[in-house]
């Protein structure tokens, strides 16, 4: 059986070229130009990715992402995006984005990034919990099957990105998780560019535990990561 992405891209060369490549890989691909009905186009068509363009010509990507994930919270979702800055990396991320590629890039890596999302899915990377398992860390329970982050006051929907890194963390609390070793398991390299987007996820993460003060992500300069949850 054929899998299936959602592209959204305005620029018709681009796309065209995009969708065609992705067919003769075997993916059923639908391409649309705009944001509009978007969310109606998931629903009826089920896909399980999406390709998103962030300058589109009738909606703004980082807020059509939010949408998107709101509705479908477990759907990865690439961005392909002409911005450069850091800014709007992290703007990526945070809009709930689970992958991110600059213009111009090489058809080959989407490829290999779609196929990296869907290992995510499947729970093939290493760090991953157990697909049922609930595991409590102070006040909070992180339920990786379902993508969600109990906090004493709300749900919070997970990405694929922020599941796979509360993972590694939440499987070694108190104990220093290798910096290196999270980008290689994750990102499949430790580069420049990967090493940022996994301070981007490790901020947000600080931010999802700030209701419980017994809890505390440490920066270990040139090692990694502890994960600090206090006994009550």
């Amino acid at each position: 059986m054929k899998r299936k992405v959602i592209y959204v891209e305005d620029e018709p060369f681009l796309g065209k070229i995009v969708k065609e490549t992705l067919e003769n890989q075997h993916f059923e691909v639908l391409w649309k130009t705009t944001g509009i009905s978007i969310l109606k186009e998931i629903r009826e068509f089920s896909p399980e990715i999406c390709v998103l363009d962030i300058m589109l010509p009738d909606v703004d990507g980082y807020v059509l992402c939010r949408q998107i994930k709101h509705t479908f919270p477990s759907l990865p979702v690439i961005f392909l995006t002409a911005k450069t800055e850091t800014a709007d990396l992290v703007k990526g991320f945070e809009a709930g984005g689970t992958d991110y590629m600059r213009k111009p890039f090489s058809i080959e890596e989407l490829i290999v990034r779609i196929h990296n999302q869907f290992q995510l899915m499947e729970g093939k990377n290493q760090g991953g919990g157990g697909i049922g398992e609930e595991i409590v860390l102070g006040q909070y329970l992180f339920i990786p099957g379902r993508c969600e982050l109990l906090s004493p006051s709300r749900t919070i929907k997970l990405s694929l990105r922020d599941m796979q890194v509360m993972s590694m963390l939440a499987g070694n609390t108190n104990r220093v998780v290798d910096r290196k070793t999270m980008l290689i398991s994750i990102w499949g390299d430790d580069s420049f560019f990967n090493s940022r987007t996994l301070d981007v996820y490790i901020r947000k993460l600080r931010n999802y535990f700030s209701e419980d003060r017994g809890i505390e992500i440490v920066t270990m300069k040139g090692k990694g990561y502890l994960f600090l949850v206090k006994e009550k």
